[in-house]
């Protein structure tokens, strides 16, 4: 290492400096500030920054004038000239807490002297409390903490604090503080070193959360009560057997430490060993030992004489505990100020906890084997925090819960056998946050308006709890009442009193009629959504001067919006779902707050009024499903509109010419409206790079209902088009535009997905080249097709299926990142040129003669052509798959032949864009653990038998990480299908293993089981042109034959089996049966 050498200084002095500026991070000032330069110059001279001297200046003024933005830009103007500042906002608010001034000491000193400890520092938990350090580090972006509350830290910040730590010592371990390599640790314990340096451990042996198979045993047991006989016996006690030996093969892998190396770690403070085995005696664990995590702890309790009297921390999330301590001893750390048991499912009880006095945090998440929870727990009163969440079998809290004077947070989400709350729960001073959704609760206690400092209230889906408590209007400091999906028939007047309340959720009450007028009195309520209740009037909202947020409808008779929408002042989102409103009020266009307004289902709506366009904020227009015939003029007057959505408005016929003022728009959706033809302003729309205007195609069971836009004459894109330079995606399919494409598509050169599926035009523009960044070019079914020019060199995606006049393909040799081609049903295209030369290409489904050319395409993973025939090395049977040693299986590759009989009406057979009839499955035991449906796209437009070869060769793709030895693979169709009129008519599997096609060399004169899997499938193709009605004869006799042969096997083999079996196996049966009888408490028996 470079410890005395000129780099490691430059290195030194680099970090210095990028930290200082780092630590210069300026403060957030306004966005728009006006005039606030000048001021802060003048407040520079009056300071005078480069005099010796000491200055003091202050800002004076009423509330709102603008004296902590002038301090903050002054502040930014200073921050470069010192080497340690500070700056404290709200010193008066802070200054009136508890310990308001202490922690303004702290703050101060930790950012003046930031090498000192703060004033009040304490060894809590490790012996630390960063709240501070953490803060800044924060806001000059070192660390974060994401939503979950997880601190975060980015790679290199981690890897300089580790650097630190090696240079304590470079070559011995045990000479650092704190050690986290798995390899330094275990070599630590493994030599039985004194550690008295170590301060700290992190042994992560984290199990991944995989999906897991289901038990052999519990199959083969189910199976036996289904079918008894010998042949079920002997196979539930062989995998009876089998997952014992796996069990014990499993307990020898587990990573284990001894004990000893931690009683000569006397300074060790943290100690996380996350599923990990120890062996030894567990009071060898030092004294000042303050955090202990040990998640997937393997004991069933903890012995009695374990008990750090210094331990602060104690996680044994994930752990096989059933009781904390054995029932000889009883005790809590008497520091213990953190006790995680989460997901501790075997978890029948917690200790009495009355001998401890700084418990903190209490977390019982999802232990489903708790069903009730010490009286003691009742009486901690040092408790801030109390998780319950998921506890499912949970029937009651302690009576008394009057000592729990410092709770702030009680989470009981999901204890779904919960029917009640104690009734002294207004002893519960300090609570602000009480969650009791998806519980059996009926009612809440009278009690409850003593919660005086209460801000969250979560009742979401008790459906047994018909009313509220008219003393909850007491609970002044409630932000957030959640009544969703309650039983709830009606609120009370009460609920007007709630001056805090910020929002208010009352969504699927089915029971919920009415709102009370008193709503209309909580003047901080920001959010309401009252969506799918069946409120019939909301005219109270009008009263609500601060609400930004309204959603309704759904399954309300909600026939109009009050008149007194418009003095929603404060309103940015207005949501209305499935709602009978027929027209919006003028008073609409006085939101001059509103960013976004949605009508989604409102199919009684039939008109927007003028006074919209004074919706100057507005950024999202979404009118789905709307009955609207037109749109006003005043749209062009939406400036800052971003998002305009008009799908499934199938009466609205034509687009203003005032659309195209819309500067700022960049996503038009309308998709499936009755719009023939675009305004010549469209062009205008200079920022659009989201165009959808898709319609959609009639099936035959809609009748004689006329589809979208089928009486519109030809269809022709306006002039200006062509100026929509920023347009990233075009859909218009379905639109039947005729004759020919403007030639000046080129200027479109943002283009990078282009749909014109169902269209009449005969050609495309030779301008389509220029599309230098067209990712997806899309143009099945069109009939009128009749070649496909030269294209663009960047495309991955050509669909051309189903055009059934198209005769000529243009060169595509050089698209060489084309990586799906469909050319399926273009019956007249004899050639594809160039097709040799598309390396990329992964997917191709064609139905012309190219198959000479498929030889040289080695990354073929799809492929549908016309045939009947599969390669003859697939096993077109059921497969067994047998782990081979050193051979990984790397792929596996699935060969069938379907036929589509047209005769058989289908409504919706057009509208698929694959076959989804043909699944794989992976059994075990018979029983399908894992199915897939292939993607067969291709879909003949004849009768013909059609090919389809599909390759998986993703590790980690499920089809072959699940497979496992003994598992056997087969192909079905769905019973019923969904495509009426599909046939499997036979199918091949092969799996691929490690060595099978990673041979580069010439396989010219290798014989064919020598050959790679890829040179394989190249002969294949190059013989696929042989007689197709003479391989179909001789395939089918072939497999007759196999048949044939497997039932004659199957039946000599019975016959011969059964008495082997019977007087050869049969003995083992009774000692294997003993000898399981002994290992096993009880047979399975679920």
């Amino acid at each position: 290492m470079f410890v005395d050498s000129e780099e490691t200084e430059k290195i030194q002095s680099l970090v210095k400096r990028v930290l200082k500026e780092i630590s210069n991070t300026p403060m957030g000032v306004a966005a728009y500030a006006v005039g606030l330069d000048s001021r802060v110059e003048k407040c520079m001279k009056l300071l005078d920054v480069k005099s010796n001297g000491i200055r003091v200046l202050g800002l004076f003024g009423i509330g709102g004038v603008g004296k902590t933005t002038l301090a903050k830009a002054l502040f930014n103007k200073l921050v470069g000239h010192f080497e340690f500042h500070s700056f404290i906002s709200s010193v008066r608010e802070k200054s009136t807490k508890g310990d308001g001034i202490m922690s303004l000491q702290n703050e101060l000193i930790n950012c003046l002297s930031p090498g000192m400890a703060p004033v009040s520092e304490v060894n809590s938990g490790c012996g630390y409390e960063a709240e501070i350090a953490i803060t800044n580090f924060t806001a000059k972006l070192l660390i974060k903490i994401n939503e979950d509350n997880i601190l975060c830290m980015h790679d290199q910040i981690r890897d300089m604090g580790r650097q630190i730590v090696r240079q304590e010592n470079f070559l011995d371990p045990c000479m650092r503080s704190r050690l986290w390599d798995r390899d330094e640790i275990l070599t630590v314990f493994q030599d039985d070193k004194r550690g008295k340096y170590i301060q700290g451990i992190v042994l992560d042996f984290k199990r991944k959360h995989m999906v897991k198979d289901p038990s052999g045993a519990r199959l083969s047991w189910q199976n036996l009560l289904r079918t008894p006989n010998f042949t079920s016996t002997i196979t539930y006690l062989r995998e009876s057997y089998k997952e014992y030996k796996q069990e014990q093969e499993k307990k020898k892998r587990e990573v284990s430490i001894s004990s000893k190396p931690l009683g000569t770690m006397l300074h060790l403070r943290m100690l996380q060993i996350d599923y990990v085995n120890i062996e030894g005696k567990l009071k060898n664990l030092p004294d000042e030992l303050k955090w202990l995590q040990w998640k997937g702890c393997p004991l069933r309790y903890l012995p009695s004489n374990f008990c750090p009297q210094g331990l602060a921390v104690l996680d044994l999330s994930d752990s096989k505990i059933e009781r904390i301590w054995d029932w000889h001893g009883n005790k809590v750390g008497g520091k213990l100020k953190v006790l995680n048991l989460s997901e501790c499912t075997n978890l029948a009880a917690i200790p009495n906890l009355s001998g401890n006095r700084t418990l903190e945090k209490l977390i019982l998440e999802n232990c489903k084997g708790l069903v009730k929870v010490h009286e003691s727990l009742g009486n901690l009163n040092t408790l801030l925090h109390l998780n319950l969440r998921g506890c499912s079998n949970l029937v009651k809290l302690p009576t008394d819960v009057s000592g729990l004077k410092r709770l702030e947070n009680l989470i009981l989400s999901g204890c779904s056998k919960l029917k009640e709350l104690p009734e002294n729960i207004d002893s519960l001073q300090c609570l602000k946050e009480l969650l009791v959704d998806e519980t059996a609760i009926e009612n809440l206690p009278e009690s409850i308006f003593r919660l005086t400092k209460l801000e969250t209230l979560d009742l979401n889906r008790c459906r047994l709890l018909k009313r509220l408590p008219q003393s909850i209007g007491k609970l002044h400091s409630l932000k957030e009442l959640s009544l969703n999906s309650t039983g709830l028939e009606e609120l009370p007047n009460s609920i007007g009193s709630l001056a805090s309340l910020e929002k208010l959720s009352v969504m699927w009450c089915s029971s919920l009629t009415v709102l009370p007028d008193s709503i209309g009195n909580l003047k901080s309520l920001t959010e309401l959504f009252i969506l799918a209740s069946p409120i019939k009037e909301i005219t109270c909202v009008g009263s609500l001067p601060n609400l930004k947020n309204l959603s309704v409808g759904k399954g309300q008779a909600l026939t109009k919006l009050p008149d007194e929408i418009g003095r929603l002042d404060s309103i940015v989102v207005l949501e209305m779902v499935e709602t009978s409103i027929k027209t919006l009020p003028d008073q609409i266009g006085e939101l001059k707050l509103l960013e976004k307004l949605e009508m989604m289902k409102c199919r009684c709506l039939r008109l927007l009024p003028e006074s919209i366009g004074s919706l100057s904020r507005l950024t999202t227009l979404v009118l789905f499903e709307a009955q609207i015939t037109e749109l006003p003029e005043s749209i062009g007057m939406l400036e800052n509109l971003v998002m305009l959505k008009l799908t499934n408005c199938k009466k609205l016929h034509k687009l203003p010419g005032s659309i195209g003022k819309l500067k700022s728009l960049y996503r038009l959706l309308m998709d499936n409206t009755g719009v023939t033809e675009l305004p010549e302003s469209f062009g205008m729309l200079s920022s659009l790079m989201t165009l959808r205007m898709a319609k959609k195609h009639p099936s035959n069971s809609e009748g004689t209902e006329e589809p979208i836009g089928s009486s519109q004459g030809k269809v022709m894109l306006p002039n200006s088009f062509s100026n929509l330079s920023l347009l990233e995606e075009f859909d218009a399919r379905g639109w039947k535009i005729c004759g020919k494409i403007p030639d000046d598509f080129e200027k479109l050169s943002s283009l990078e997905i282009l749909k014109l599926d169902r269209n009449n035009f005969c050609s495309l523009p030779s301008s389509l080249r220029g599309l230098s960044i067209l990712k997806m070019l899309l143009l099945p079914h069109c009939k009128e097709l009749k070649c496909l020019p030269p294209l663009p060199s960047s495309l991955l995606k050509v669909d051309v299926a189903n055009c059934s006049s198209l005769e000529y393909i243009s060169d595509l040799s050089n698209l060489e990142s084309l990586e799906e081609l469909n050319v399926t049903n273009c019956e007249k295209v004899k050639d594809i040129p160039g097709l040799e030369c598309l390396n990329s290409l992964r997917e191709l489904y064609m139905s012309c003669c190219s198959s000479c050319y498929l030889s040289s395409m080695r990354k073929l993973r799809n492929l549908s052509m016309p045939g009947s025939r599969i390669p003859d090395w697939l096993s077109q049977d059921v497969i067994r798959f047998s782990e081979r040693r050193n051979r990984a299986v790397k792929g596996v590759i699935i060969g069938v032949v379907i036929s589509l009989n047209h005769q058989v009406p289908d409504d919706f057979r057009d509208h698929l864009p694959a076959v989804v009839d043909i699944q794989i499955e992976i059994l075990k035991l018979d029983y399908p653990i894992f199915t897939r449906t292939l993607e067969l796209k291709g879909i003949p437009s004849s009768d013909e038998d059609q090919l389809h070869l599909c390759r998986y060769s993703v590790v980690n793709d499920p089809l072959i990480s699940f497979l496992k030895d003994g598992y056997h693979i087969r192909v079905t169709r769905k019973n019923p299908p969904i495509m009426k009129g599909i046939e499997l008519k036979r199918y091949g599997i092969h799996l691929v293993y490690e060595g099978d096609d990673d041979y580069e060399g010439d396989e010219e004169l290798l014989k064919e089981n020598q050959q790679s899997i890829s040179e394989k499938l190249a002969n294949f193709f190059k013989n696929l042109k042989e007689d197709e009605p003479a391989s179909e004869s001789s395939s089918k006799i072939e497999s007759e034959v196999q048949e044939i042969e497997r039932t004659e096997q199957r039946t000599s083999s019975a016959g011969r089996g059964y008495f082997v079996s019977v007087f050869i196996v049969l003995p083992f049966i009774f000692i294997l049966f003993a000898w399981f009888y002994l290992s096993t408490s009880s047979p399975y028996t679920h």
